[in-house]
């Protein structure tokens, strides 16, 4: 493999705007349900949840930005009995082949993270990291409109090295240890 790609999100930065999902789904022709209930909103790639902790006057709510995680030995794929999924040699990216994929749902069952959805045309179809915009050089479309540079993509090496660079600034400017453990989260 000579690169595996990956995204970094930084819940701090998130604004909750929801563009990312957006530009995911106009990215990818996304299309919402047909006949769903209102509110709903489709097939989501990359989707924006919602995470409460604490108790009022220390309650906190985070907002995490998830898409397929590109795993390093996915569950998705062990679990399809089609070979519809597969991991690409040259970068890591996990991507399905529509024309293999029965529909079974195998791979939504097995996904800790939910990645792979069943689309409107029987199928199953999950985040390709924006393949087409990657060959023209360019940013996936979630991590270009992120406004809050929340998402941020390169290579394993590159993110391991962004988040080593900010835990040693934390360290060295962390007075009050609830400082430190509450930005470890």
């Amino acid at each position: 493999m000579l690169k595996q790609l990956a995204f970094l999100f930084d819940p701090t930065r998130c604004i909750n705007c929801y563009s990312c999902e957006i530009a995911c789904k106009q990215e990818n022709a996304l299309p919402p349900l047909v006949d769903a209930q209102p509110g709903t909103t489709g097939p989501r790639w990359r989707r924006v949840i919602t995470l409460e902790e604490g108790v009022y006057p220390d309650a906190r709510v985070w907002y995490i930005s998830m898409s397929c995680m590109h795993c390093g030995d996915p569950d998705c794929m062990k679990s399809c009995p089609s070979g519809a999924i597969s991991k690409r040699a040259e970068d890591g990216i996990v991507v399905r082949d529509a024309k293999k994929c029965i529909g079974c749902r195998f791979c939504s069952w097995a996904c800790r993270f939910g990645a792979p959805q069943f689309g409107t045309d029987g199928h199953m179809e999950k985040c390709n990291l924006c393949l087409g915009l990657l060959e023209k050089g360019e940013l996936p479309a979630c991590v270009a409109c992120c406004t809050g540079g929340a998402i941020q993509f390169g290579t394993v090496d590159e993110i391991s090295q962004k988040v080593r660079g900010r835990a040693a600034m934390r360290l060295a400017g962390a007075t009050d240890p609830q400082f430190y453990l509450l930005a470890a989260r």
